[in-house]
């Protein structure tokens, strides 16, 4: 098999797309998949986008909000499980890191089938991340 890969950062992946791919990648189980109004939200409000793409359709994302110079938040980085393990995730990383400024940091939340990966990549666990869900309560 020898695809042709194709990664942008100017593909904005429609609502359908970002759900199908999320659903052959491993973070279905761990995003909104039934709420149609929050993943609209996610997509209309995420404000970098890398994509990959093979023959259009799309089989890669990372999902960030940026403010493109001091911090970069990789919301979602998805890989259709057929493709993964070909530099995808990798690939698409490097593409978010070109749209950011020099110092720009990229911070991401590790999905619990990827926290070998990232150590794997460059990325360096941190000590002290913190969340708090919608409700107020981590």
């Amino acid at each position: 098999m020898n695809e042709d890969f194709v990664y942008s950062t100017q593909d904005t992946p429609t609502v359908e797309e970002f759900a199908d791919v999320l659903r052959r990648s491993t973070l279905a189980e761990r995003r909104p998949m039934e709420d149609a109004e929050c993943l609209a939200g996610m997509v209309a409000h995420a404000n970098l986008w890398a994509t990959c793409r093979v023959d259009g359709r799309l089989i890669g994302v990372a999902r960030s909000l940026t403010d493109f110079v001091y911090s970069c938040y990789l919301a979602d980085l998805a890989v259709d499980q057929d493709f993964a393990r070909r530099g995808i995730g990798r690939k698409l990383i490097e593409e978010t890191r070109s749209r950011l400024g020099p110092h720009a940091r990229v911070i991401l939340l590790s999905a619990p089938k990827a926290v070998e990966y990232y150590p794997h990549i460059g990325f360096t666990a941190h000590p002290s991340a913190w969340t708090m869900d919608a409700q107020g309560a981590g």
